[in-house]
């Protein structure tokens, strides 16, 4: 499948008019909502009494802090047979036993937590692992909770990891096995810091380099 035939808009989180919109990521009620609330009510209390203000200041600030880490923007498909499916810089770049090579992004507090598609295909399982909270950059996050992903795709299958950090604590999937993915198109949400790996399969070298800054949907992953 070319990236020319594939959609553009909203619904797969790749940019066409609507370049340059950002909106919110799916999933973030159940953080935002109370938030927001409660600093609308703080915010109405003050005109009531000034000392509301103590409460009402921080709560304003922590709405505008979570309104900036849940943002969702649009972006422009990059070119690639796999592009990075999350926002961050990459931590480490490894091969694996079986010939494939991992490749480890952090995504600090300050990047776009929502995760995209590598490449085009179909989601073939979905997986939620049990596990720690240790921060991602830490060797010993492997352990941490995770929610795996298996792509049926062009290259062959492709997994791709989500990996809660030490603030992450809810992964949430938008997609379920048996679906039909475009690439770059929007499959998930990690709240808060975080680690997503991508396996390139055996033969594919890395385009990218440890240090390298990624960009979900865009930063191509796979050496010409």
């Amino acid at each position: 499948m070319s990236n020319e035939s594939l959609p553009r808009g909203p619904e797969s989180g790749l940019a066409g008019s609507a370049r340059g919109r950002v909106r919110l990521a799916r999933g973030v009620s159940p953080w935002l909502a109370p938030t927001a609330a409660a600093a609308a009510a703080t915010a109405v209390l003050t005109r009531r009494s000034p000392r509301w203000a103590l409460a009402a200041a921080p709560l304003a600030a922590l709405t505008g802090g979570m309104l900036w880490f849940f943002r969702d923007p649009e972006r422009t498909l990059g070119e690639g047979r796999l592009i990075s499916p999350a926002d961050g810089v990459v931590q480490s770049i490894d091969p694996w036993p079986d010939g494939r090579t991992r490749v480890a992004i952090f995504m600090s507090p300050l990047n776009v937590h929502v995760n995209r598609a590598p490449a085009a295909g179909t989601v073939t399982a979905v997986e939620h692992v049990p596990g720690g909270f240790v921060p991602a950059f830490n060797k010993d996050s492997d352990k941490n909770e995770r929610v795996v992903w298996h792509f049926d795709t062009a290259l062959g299958d492709i997994e791709m990891v989500q990996i809660a950090g030490a603030v992450a604590r809810r992964i949430v999937p938008y997609l379920f096995a048996g679906a039909k993915v475009v690439q770059g198109e929007r499959v998930g949400l990690i709240r808060f810091g975080s680690r997503v790996d991508v396996y390139l399969p055996e033969g594919i070298r890395p385009a990218v380099t440890v240090g390298t800054r990624t960009v979900a949907g865009v930063t191509r992953l796979d050496h010409i």
